[in-house]
């Protein structure tokens, strides 16, 4: 278009044969607006979408056009304005002839021109992707190259020859080898204040490299790029009709998967890293993901052991649920959520998993507290030598522009004024950024010297020999933890055995280990114990020695008896409860008065709770909801009388079956309704 400017000078000709057709040269108005765009869609045509607004207001009476191609190449947008034009009257012309739109056959001749401008368009765009894709089987084809390269003479591409370029993509990789995510290294640059490298693809500066702040697009795109493998790529994106957001030309492009790119030639390319090291790093991207198939990446939320614990009874990993506010976390198999019931797999406190997981981690690594303590102390030198160098660099990129700004001023014409006012304030521009960065550099000579001193390697080593304390600090951040037992810890499978508090842990350490544990969780209920039988039967037994409560709990400590919650132990009040729940508190002084008070079928709560094996605090809700027929007499202690003849117990028995399985609102009807008792 720049230089062959015929086709256009005849276009622009068109408006005399309008003034020659009769119309007055000011109501001729001319649409160059879409010169040098495609005629494939209509979205991003503003000269297009004006001459159908123009005509859409009665406005046109006619249209003029070198051919008709090149008002669309779209059978959608062609038909749109030929109803348009037959709708208000208007004619079209090109160099062949006049076309009335509303006419049958010329109509039928314009849509045969639009469809075969559409296929030209087609034969046009099938010609120039063929060329190009056999040019890319032999990896020649370039359409711009990443930060970190650069075009040889010749033609060919190698690594970048700047010296920091090279470094700060070496970082990039070096650091998410370190950190472990994209997010990591973006900030890691932030915190420290690197700028990354651009070259200008055009304009005066082409080929002058621009610094910019990284954003995580550009980090992302350097982690998934195969060219730092050395790997010659192409087609790994695919335009997604669904996904394309009118307005956006690039947008609706999605990534494939490696075995669907069109082109995939490793070895062709200088490298930064391996295509090993590639293929895991795309692994460990994947796994970072947001997902549920996904690990997902360590962060500061309060549990340990994210996307690493998987249940023992169905295999599905179990995901993090918090019930309330303020509430600890769980562990929760989500299976019979998801397959539609109301039972859930099983679940656990996450205090309870991660404190035990924690300790072993902490035992396994204390044998190489020392070694780890060198290695730290090494890698903090190697961190330092990294920014010393960083800086370095850049104070020599910036002594080099204040030099060149220097020679600049001093070759102009000192009379010159209007050039040497601008050079001489560039110059001193140039000067403030040398001081600026010498500054700097001077103070992290001084705050963080390339060696360790011999005080700060031995912080460093009593660190390592206190590793628990480290780890309970409340500055050390849970993303660190986890990131720690990600290093060591496959997997951890846990299995609750019941309804109980025992549950078991299968430990999978990196390498192919497995440690088998055993914890408690805290139940709601004492009966789902798993000694329940053999405690209630101890408890009966020292009431009837006559211990005393606090007696009775120091025995059931002393001989392992543990209460429904983890970490506490029995005291006097949990006994004294425990005896009240299991009616343990004593007999009437005569059995007779006792069974005087009944009337047929009714029984004592204590003695109802004795034989269907429900939970006293249980029974005394379903009296006061109305669940069951039940008196309240308020001598010696006894409160309910309940009503439950054979047929009432066997409905009790199903409806304490049915607790277990759904909330209370959703027990059925026929379970919370009492039969009506006879008349006494």
């Amino acid at each position: 278009m720049l230089e062959n400017r015929e086709s256009t000078a005849l276009q622009y000709r068109l408006a005399r044969r309008a003034v020659a057709y009769g119309w007055p040269e000011d109501r001729v108005l001319t649409i160059d607006d879409d010169l040098g765009q495609s005629g494939r869609t209509a979205e991003t045509r503003l000269g297009f979408q004006r001459l159908l607004a123009e005509v859409g207001l009665n406005h046109v009476g006619l249209i003029l056009g070198l051919e008709m191609s090149r008002l669309a190449r779209s059978c959608k947008d062609w038909y749109q304005l030929l109803e348009l034009c037959a709708v208000f009257d208007v004619l079209l012309a090109d160099q062949d002839g006049l076309y009335d739109p509303s006419d049958y056959n010329d109509r039928l001749l314009l849509g045969l021109k639009g469809t075969m401008s559409e296929a030209e368009l087609h034969l046009l765009r099938s010609r120039m992707e063929q060329g190009s894709h056999n040019k890319a089987q032999r990896g020649e084809l370039f359409e711009g190259l990443p930060v970190g390269y650069a075009f040889g003479p010749s033609g060919e591409v190698t690594l970048d020859p700047d010296e920091q370029t090279r470094a700060l993509v070496r970082l990039i990789f070096d650091k998410f080898e370190e950190l472990g995510t994209g997010g990591g290294v973006l900030r890691y640059f932030k915190r420290h204040h690197i700028h990354l490298p651009f070259r200008s693809p055009g304009g005066p500066n082409k080929g002058q490299i621009v610094w910019r702040s990284p954003a995580p697009a550009t980090i992302f795109n350097i982690l998934h790029h195969p060219f730092y493998a050395g790997a010659y790529v192409r087609g790994r994106r695919r335009l997604d009709p669904r996904r394309k957001v009118a307005g956006k030309p690039n947008s609706g492009r999605t990534l494939r998967p490696m075995d669907q790119w069109e082109v995939l030639l490793p070895g062709r390319l200088p490298a930064y890293i391996t295509w090993e090291q590639y293929l895991a790093n795309q692994q460990k991207l994947t796994q970072n993901c947001s997902r549920p198939d996904a690990l997902g990446a360590p962060r500061n939320g309060p549990t340990l052991l994210g996307g690493l614990v998987y249940c023992g009874r169905c295999g599905w990993r179990l995901r993090i649920v918090y019930r309330s506010p303020g509430c600890c976390a769980r562990y929760h198999c989500p299976r019979q959520e998801r397959a539609g019931g109301y039972t859930q797999c099983q679940s656990l406190p996450a205090p309870v998993l991660d404190e035990l997981v924690g300790r072993q981690v902490l035992k396994a690594v204390e044998p190489a507290a020392l070694a780890l303590s060198l290695q730290a102390a090494d890698d903090i030198e190697r961190e330092r030598e990294r920014q010393h160098q960083q800086s370095r660099q850049e104070l020599e990129r910036a002594t080099y522009n204040a030099e060149r700004a220097g020679r600049q001023y001093d070759a102009v014409d000192p009379h010159n004024r209007l050039v040497a006012r601008e050079l001489e304030s560039r110059w001193e521009e140039a000067l403030r950024a040398q001081r600026e960065l010498q500054e700097r550099y001077d103070r992290l000579q001084v705050e963080q010297p390339r060696r360790l001193t011999g005080d700060e390697r031995a912080a460093i080593e009593a660190l390592a020999g206190a590793l628990p304390a480290l780890w309970a600090e409340p500055g050390t951040l849970a993303a660190d933890r986890q990131a720690v037992v990600r290093f060591l810890v496959e997997r951890v499978v846990v299995h609750v055995e019941g309804q109980t508090e025992v549950v078991a842990v299968a430990i999978h350490w990196a390498g192919g280990f497995v440690s088998h544990h055993e914890i408690r969780r805290p139940v709601g209920r004492y009966d789902r114990l798993r000694d329940y039988e053999r405690l209630k039967d101890r408890l009966a037994e020292l009431r009837c020695q006559g211990k005393t409560s606090q007696e009775v709990a120091d025995r059931l400590n002393a001989e392992g008896f543990r209460p429904a919650r983890p970490g506490h132990a029995f005291n006097e009040k949990l006994v004294r409860m425990l005896v009240s729940r299991l009616g343990l508190n004593g007999t009437l002084d005569d059995p007779a008065d006792d069974a005087a008070l009944l009337g047929p079928d009714e029984y004592w709560l204590r003695d109802l709770v004795r034989e269907l094996k429900i939970p006293r605090a249980l029974l005394s809700k379903w009296c006061g909801w109305g669940w069951v027929h039940a008196r309240k007499l308020m001598i010696r202690h006894r409160r309910w009388i309940v009503w439950a003849d054979a047929e009432e117990k066997d409905r009790l028995r199903r409806l304490h079956a049915a607790r277990d399985r759904a909330p209370a609102a959703r027990h059925p009807a026929e379970l919370t309704t009492p039969k009506p008792r006879p008349d006494r």
